[in-house]
């Protein structure tokens, strides 16, 4: 079961809800599962790099990647970039998820494993 898998991955950590991602635990917690998003949509982050995101069917391709301060930054051709600050969603100290705050801009975005 991927919920398993996840757990998994993510079981030695001990975090608590709304705490910062380290860096070293990005790819860990990126890669760690399918993510949904409050409107519907999903994403995944594959250890290569790669991302994928569905909305209402609709499929895009991005990249993700850590730059030189440690955080996590995604491109989506043409031109978009844009990079986040990652914080643990926890809940009865299990993790079930990160949020998504864009640097610079504010928007926040809470991705669920599913």
């Amino acid at each position: 079961m991927e919920t398993e898998k996840m757990a998994r991955s993510l079981e030695d950590l001990r975090v608590a809800d709304g705490e910062p991602v380290p860096a070293e635990h990005v790819a860990t917690a990126v890669t760690a599962g399918e993510f949904a998003y409050g409107d519907g949509s999903t994403q995944t982050f594959d250890p290569d790099g790669a991302t994928t995101y569905v909305e209402n069917g609709r499929t895009t391709q991005g990249e993700w990647y850590l730059d030189g301060q440690g955080r996590f930054c995604s491109f989506w051709p043409p031109s978009y970039r844009a990079c986040y600050e990652l914080h643990w969603l926890a809940e009865n100290g299990r993790v079930v998820g990160l949020r998504f705050t864009e640097h610079g801009r504010g928007s926040v975005f809470d991705g669920h494993y599913r």
